[in-house]
């Protein structure tokens, strides 16, 4: 079993052979290891990626891309684990859900099983299917003692010592009865919203923008709620996003604009909206693609309460102008290592075992 320098060695390797691909236009770079084996292999899974899920446009692929391309750098590995007392244990096999929402949605739980030297039997969503398998093959060929570290499998998971599983409300309800005898982490729906508090200058208020439509608003870290103050202007936010008109292009971002907006529109709700964007004053935080919700708030003190009574459902709060904590506007899809999803440190759970 190789260490875990060189495990992160590999992943590194990994990250330059991304990094080509960071943009909708691949640029090949030969110094990068085993390119002659994998690059149009690769090329080949973007394609059909996109062709089995729509959603997954090249412009959106090459962002994830890059993002990890970013983040499998030797410096933020070793920075990452330096938290961490590493110790010598007993390998275990973690079983991971994956869902397919956006691209790559579950490499961070894979990749966190996998620098601590783990085996994985993994569980791909159908929307995401091309993409890891092909990677991990890479790493095979970077480090060989990857090799039969990851099992990819459509069948029911047998042989695991703890389970990191990722889905709906009601399929978590599922997982928790069926994983009750394992360690286990679940995750349910959560959503992100973003505290508006006027003071806000157009560039941040276009940042916003990115947390919005980045994946179409697929993501659990993307903006589907906006609290904004009594009386707030929504002419300086609507201006503020109309670069993003584009993506009412896209066909299917499109087709659920039109359904979603009949829908409103039969039932005869008050919207605001301006063509690719329609906003629905709502107190639920999951807003359905192409609409964000929005609530009213006169208080700050009783705002700060409702969410943190309300943390259970929330997976970013965004702001400038708001709390230090807060995720500031359009780094929503550009978490570091340490942000784990629902605020769960899966290192600490795997080392835990």
């Amino acid at each position: 079993m190789s260490d875990i320098h060189s495990r992160i060695n590999a992943l590194e390797h990994l990250g330059r052979f991304l990094k080509q691909f960071q943009s909708p236009e691949p640029v090949r770079n030969d110094d990068v290891l085993n390119n002659d084996t994998f690059y149009d292999g690769f090329l080949h899974q973007i394609k059909l990626a996109g062709e089995h899920n729509q959603w997954f446009t090249r412009a959106q692929l090459a962002f994830a891309f890059k993002g990890w391309s970013e983040l499998l750098d030797a410096s933020h590995l070793k920075e990452w684990m330096s938290s961490y007392l590493l110790e010598e244990s007993n390998k275990k096999t973690i079983a991971i859900i994956m869902a397919g929402n956006i691209p790559m949605v579950g490499f961070h739980d894979l990749l966190s099983v996998l620098i601590l030297g783990h085996k994985s039997v993994v569980k791909l969503s159908s929307n995401d299917k091309h993409l890891l398998p092909y990677l991990v093959k890479y790493l095979e060929f970077a480090d060989p003692t990857f090799k039969g570290m990851v099992k990819f499998t459509t069948e029911q998971l047998t042989d695991y010592d703890a389970v990191i599983a990722t889905g709906s409300d009601n399929t978590a309800r599922y997982f928790e009865y069926y994983f009750k005898g394992k360690p286990h982490i679940i995750r349910k729906n959560r959503n992100s919203a973003a505290v508006i508090t006027g003071k806000e200058t157009t560039e941040e208020l276009h940042a916003l923008g990115e947390d919005i439509f980045r994946y179409y608003g697929l993501g659990c870290r993307n903006v589907s709620k906006l609290f904004v103050p009594e009386g707030y202007d929504f002419d300086t936010f609507f201006k503020a996003i109309y670069p993003y008109k584009e993506i009412i292009e896209e066909t299917k971002y499109a087709n659920n604009y039109d359904y979603n907006k009949a829908v409103y529109l039969m039932s005869l709700y008050k919207l605001k909206e301006n063509g690719f964007l329609m906003l629905k004053e709502d107190p639920s935080y999951a807003s359905p693609i192409a609409t964000l919700f929005y609530e009213f708030y006169t208080d700050q003190n009783a705002l700060r309460k409702k969410l943190e009574e309300d943390q259970e459902k929330i997976q970013c709060i965004v702001g400038n102008h708001w709390d230090n904590d807060a995720i500031p506007f359009g780094q929503t899809q550009r978490p570091g290592l340490n942000d784990y999803a629902d605020g769960v440190d899966v290192i600490r759970f795997l080392l835990s075992l």
